[in-house]
């Protein structure tokens, strides 16, 4: 019998803090107007003393809650993040503690990305029969590698988690997944650091970023309805 990954839960989180585009045009050579005409931002939540692991543990009670299963009932967790709260153990145990599961828990990182890998990692251990219920959690404490002086990254990155539930099914689930990587626009959106302990902030070249992202996405969305024989109307 054929088996899905279905989503049955959802979950996500903000922290209370809020820095608003005005705040930001106090300190930066920027406007409101400018921000929201250009990216559609009015403000973006930031992370007053939690962490990583607390973000991810929040939307994914949510995420447990609408599945009607309970943490015992988790077969795995990945959690995606480009911010983890150690260097080891994986943000994926912390969590796997503080919810109460047992079961095998690793983060994976790919950035902008990670969720979608992580929900396409997931897919293939439930359709292989490996796992019946997958925890998949995106969580981000992007403020921290923020240099809040630097206008062209300072007005687009927040904080938050957001959680799904993968479980089998045997009528319904994903479609259709599928993952790509470019290595050769590495320049265009990086952290500068060069060894691991060594703190770092995020570099963009916005203009870049921007092609990029559009024409990568409008490619990606023709080749997922060729794949799936559906038409764009």
């Amino acid at each position: 019998m054929k088996r899905f990954a279905r989503i049955t839960g959802t979950g996500s989180y903000l922290p209370p803090k809020i820095i608003t585009n005005f705040e930001l045009e106090k300190k930066l050579d920027t406007s409101d107007e400018w921000i929201t005409g250009r990216t559609g931002i009015k403000e973006r939540r930031v992370v007053d003393g939690e962490s990583t692991c607390d973000l991810a543990l929040e939307a994914s009670k949510k995420a447990l809650e609408m599945a009607k299963i309970s943490a015992s009932e988790i077969d795995l967790i990945i959690l995606a993040t480009t911010t983890p709260d150690k260097i080891f153990p994986a943000t994926a145990t912390l969590l796997q503690k503080r919810i109460g599961a047992n079961c095998p828990a690793f983060d994976l990182q790919a950035v902008c990305a990670g969720f979608v890998f992580a929900l396409s990692t997931a897919q293939q251990y439930i359709e292989n029969g490996v796992y019946n219920n997958v925890l998949v959690v995106g969580s981000e404490t992007m403020s921290r590698i923020v240099d809040w002086s630097d206008r062209s990254t300072a007005v687009l990155f927040g904080d938050g988690a957001g959680a799904v539930v993968l479980s089998q099914d045997n009528k319904t689930g994903i479609k259709f997944s599928k993952i790509h990587s470019d290595g050769s626009y590495l320049s265009a959106l990086q952290v500068n650091n060069n060894y691991i302990n060594e703190a770092g902030y995020i570099e963009m070249t916005g203009n870049a970023v921007y092609k990029i992202a559009v024409n990568q996405l409008s490619n990606l969305a023709e080749e997922m309805l060729k794949e799936c024989n559906l038409k764009s109307d």
